[in-house]
């Protein structure tokens, strides 16, 4: 399988591309320092796979990654990436990703995941996994028509009364919702206000005696 490393860290790409060396069937062909350069030794190189991180100079790693797949769509691409937030794993998979790995991943897990996805089957991170399954396993939002003790609280207020029951930090759901952490915790302010209630564990109980009604 012929791959193409891109990220803008020199010391990571020597480290992936030794790793790659010790195999018999992994065959590192090129190396790209940002988003542009991927591009063009993609066009170039056309190789089997492309590891891709996200923030790199130019053009980001989505973006890369989206253009490959549409100029490309036999070769594949998998995220390797310290990014873990649900905007960058699910724009990742929009742009046609077919893996996300996080680079903390052990060795084993990272050869693991490029063969899989050259076999084009999709590969995740565990943890990015269990978080997948949470957000696509998440109950439907209360309606507050049917709630009234719901029915003061914003749309907004709503989504992040969810992500509080769902057990999600203010940062979590920051990068969920793409909103500053300083509006989800005003949001957060006011919607205890509104329940009547004193902190975020009051306020999941409080969701969750509504739906068991």
């Amino acid at each position: 399988m012929n791959i193409i490393i891109a990220d803008d860290h020199p010391l990571f790409r020597k480290g992936v591309r030794n790793l790659l060396g010790t195999t018999d069937d992994l065959n590192v062909v090129g190396e790209a320092s940002s988003g542009d350069e991927a591009l063009e030794l993609t066009e170039a190189l056309q190789p089997d796979l492309v590891l891709m991180d996200i923030r790199m100079p130019g053009a980001n790693g989505i973006e890369v990654t989206r253009q490959i797949r549409q100029a490309y769509p036999h070769i594949e691409v998998l995220i390797l990436t310290m990014f873990r937030d649900d905007q960058s794993v699910f724009t990742a998979m929009q742009a046609g990703a077919k893996g996300y790995v996080l680079k903390d991943a052990d060795e084993d897990e990272l050869l693991q995941s490029i063969r899989m996805v050259g076999s084009g089957r999709a590969v995740f991170s565990s943890d990015i996994a269990e978080r997948m399954i949470r957000f696509f396993s998440a109950p439907a939002p209360a309606d507050p028509a049917k709630y009234p003790e719901l029915s003061e609280l914003t749309k907004r207020e709503l989504e992040i009364l969810e992500r509080i029951a769902a057990g999600d930090s203010n940062a979590q759901i920051s990068a969920r919702l793409h909103i500053s952490v300083k509006t989800v915790a005003n949001n957060v302010s006011n919607l205890l206000n509104k329940l009547q209630v004193a902190d975020r564990n009051e306020a999941a109980k409080l969701l969750q005696r509504i739906r068991d009604e």
